[in-house]
């Protein structure tokens, strides 16, 4: 029974990885302005680490005895995520990345309490996850103290 929520939870996590990557490049390639820059380069070079996330949780997701969801069976809910209507609106694309980012973190520790004491594998994979979300989430934050100055 707690495996099968494992599975459930790393597919949602997943998803969110995978929903992450599409807004990522939206936005990478969608802003516009000279201040747009540096956040365009750090989404773009984002998508490669979420994209492993991906795999990374795929991989476990069988490893454990489950089975990837295609595209049609993945959810979707970042909304403060998707692109701006403006595209020189780089503060609201940040604010959507600190939110994706917070939710992800949220996921990932609701994993690990899942995992403890049932499955040390997944714990850990997830906890080094846990790592790197907290430090883009971290980035996108010392962003946008520059942006709100």
């Amino acid at each position: 029974m707690k495996q099968k929520k494992i599975i459930k939870e790393l597919c949602r996590a997943y998803a969110m990885e995978l929903e992450a990557v599409q807004n990522y490049i939206a936005a990478s390639v969608n802003l516009d302005g000279v201040r747009s820059d540096v956040i365009k380069k750090a989404l773009a070079a984002d998508v490669i680490v979420e994209l492993q996330h991906a795999q990374q949780l795929a991989t476990r997701i069988k490893t454990i005895g489950g089975l990837v969801p295609g595209s049609l069976d993945l959810p979707r809910g970042q909304k403060s995520l998707q692109p701006p209507k403006d595209t020189t609106d780089v503060v609201a694309v940040i604010k959507g990345v600190t939110s994706a980012e917070a939710a992800a973190i949220a996921q990932y520790n609701r994993i690990i309490k899942l995992c403890d004491g049932v499955d040390y594998v997944t714990q850990d994979m997830v906890i080094q996850v846990l790592g790197g979300e907290e430090d883009h989430r971290r980035e996108f934050i010392g962003f946008l103290k520059e942006y709100e100055k």
